[in-house]
């Protein structure tokens, strides 16, 4: 057994903690740690430990604990490396207290929303808007069922976002409850849109009540530099004119359809090949993301033609990060922006752009960890001067996602 070392951040959120909070901080800071930490002392753990003492035991048995994570993270068992720290394991026979720990995804969330009296660390926001995973993430929290905190990096864009946390933490007894205090809708549109928010002074105090920030930063300088390419401009305006499919041959029935394609002409320019190579000329090591198929098609046969190790993380490939001198890891945005580290490498490349802000973000930290040897992170963001690159451009910028039927005006 180690000695634990916990930065003076990592302590102070540990002593604001409070079942029903969420711990927020930036990728790579060390919430899993600190969230042991949180559930360690609540145990009947020695504050001394967490100042690099040795080790002193809970009490026998602590609370059941269930740490619900993203498959991957499930997967490659880095929880169970956290554990370590304190003695704690999901195999029993590792373990050195008697209580049960299980460690498992959001996709099984709802295996266990008949659990009573034990301690629950959701990691990474998954509890936003509606669905089966919002429906067992209440009957677990609500009522005091069990203790819990929410880790998450981007706990939520908008007031909406904090919905099901609010009623978790007994604010709102439900979400028709929320919206007829606080929101009014516009009028006369397909889809409910918020038009403004009411009394949102009183929103900032329940956040703030269950917010605990980590302030902590990073040794390390992100470096973001936008690489401009070029595109088939009147290939672009003929689609916009003309609304036909030309890898179909058939008419364009949708904005998503018309922004897919125009994306298509774009993201498989030469131009942009040509500038993930030269990129990795001077970057041998290095991650890109992508967002469509015909992207990983494109990025294969370029990085493998150019002599590169190849490994893919992905809906249909889950390989691990090569380990040669000249590599690129190639990861799906969907697949792979968040529940994964790499610190073999100070090097990122966005082959094209997620609509998402969030996705987007969390990307970012794969490689921004606290135990990296880098000090200086190189992000490369392959854009063209087209219409639909700027406007996801502009939307990101804004900390926004990008919503195609806007842009489109279809």
């Amino acid at each position: 057994m180690g000695r634990i070392i916990f930065r003076g951040d990592q302590i102070d959120a540990i002593r604001r903690l409070h079942s029903g909070s969420i711990l927020c901080g930036d990728t790579g800071t060390g919430k899993s740690l600190t969230a042991l930490g949180y559930y360690y002392l609540k145990n009947g753990g020695d504050l001394s430990t967490l100042y690099s003492c040795e080790y002193a035991p809970m009490g026998d048995p602590p609370k059941d604990l269930y740490i619900i994570t993203t498959a991957k993270k499930r997967d490659d068992k880095e929880w169970e490396k956290e554990m370590c720290c304190f003695l704690l394991s999901s195999d029993s026979e590792a373990n050195l207290y008697s209580n049960k720990v299980v460690v498992d995804s959001w996709n099984n969330i709802g295996k266990y929303k008949d659990v009573r009296d034990s301690f629950f660390i959701f990691d990474e926001q998954r509890v936003v808007g509606k669905g089966p995973w919002v429906d067992a993430f209440l009957k677990i929290t609500t009522k005091g069922n069990n203790e819990w905190i929410l880790l998450s990096a981007t706990p939520g864009d908008k007031w909406l976002d904090y919905i099901p946390v609010f009623i978790a933490n007994g604010y709102f007894k439900n979400r028709t409850e929320f919206n007829r205090e606080h929101v009014i809708f516009k009028h006369n549109v397909k889809y409910p849109d918020v038009d403004r928010y009411l009394n949102e002074g009183r929103l900032l105090k329940m956040r703030d009540s269950i917010l605990v920030r980590m302030y902590g930063k990073n040794p390390t300088v992100q470096h973001h530099e936008d690489v401009y390419v070029k595109y088939d401009i009147l290939k672009c305006k003929e689609v916009g004119r003309n609304r036909w499919n030309p890898y179909k041959d058939s008419p364009i029935i949708n904005a998503s359809e018309l922004c897919y394609i125009w994306r298509k002409i774009v993201n498989s320019d030469t131009s942009r090949q040509v500038a993930v190579l030269e990129l990795l000329e001077k970057h041998p090591k290095a991650i890109i993301f992508y967002k469509f198929d015909y992207e990983l098609e494109i990025l294969r046969e370029i990085c493998s033609a150019a002599g590169f190790e190849i490994g893919e993380w992905n809906g249909h490939k889950h390989q691990e990060v090569p380990d040669g001198e000249r590599w690129v890891y190639l990861v799906q945005y969907n697949a792979g922006s968040e529940g994964w580290n790499c610190i073999k490498t100070d090097t990122i490349i966005f082959y094209s752009q997620d609509y998402s802000y969030k996705i987007m973000h969390q990307a970012a930290g794969r490689i921004d960890r606290a135990n990296t040897k880098f000090v200086d992170l190189y992000y490369y963001h392959l854009k063209s001067r087209s219409g639909i690159d700027l406007a996801i451009s502009k939307a990101l910028k804004q900390k926004k996602d990008f919503n195609e039927r806007k842009y489109v005006k279809w």
